[in-house]
């Protein structure tokens, strides 16, 4: 198997575990082409931070569009990040938030990629 570190050098904590265990099975073009995949999908925790930070300038639930929870993200948006509870909750949160869509990605894209070869 390829090093993921260096396929995907931005992986830390659980995100890297997991991603880890999803590669063991694969062989090495099949982790270059979900690492290929999965970098241009994934999205950075950092980002999510930022976009966080935007409900305080009155554009609550860009995160949780940002995360294709559209639902939540409306909600977000109509209710001043839910009277600004919501967004802070989010700001503490903001790493499972990315964590949470970066699973899904994640699972998706192996599914993608072990069914192509």
């Amino acid at each position: 198997m390829a090093n993921i570190l260096q396929l995907m050098p931005m992986l830390e904590g659980e995100e890297l575990v997991y991603i880890q265990g999803i590669l063991k099975d694969m062989s090495d073009d099949q982790a270059r082409q979900f690492a290929n995949i999965y970098n241009v999908r994934r999205k950075d925790p950092q980002t999510i931070l930022l976009v966080t930070l935007l409900g305080f300038l009155g554009v609550a639930g860009v995160q949780r569009f940002l995360t294709n929870q559209i639902g939540m993200g409306l909600l977000f948006f109509f209710t001043a990040g839910l009277c600004l509870i919501g967004t802070i909750v989010d700001l503490v949160n903001y790493k499972r938030i990315a964590f949470e869509y970066n699973y899904d990605v994640a699972r998706q894209v192996a599914a993608a990629v072990k069914s192509s070869s």
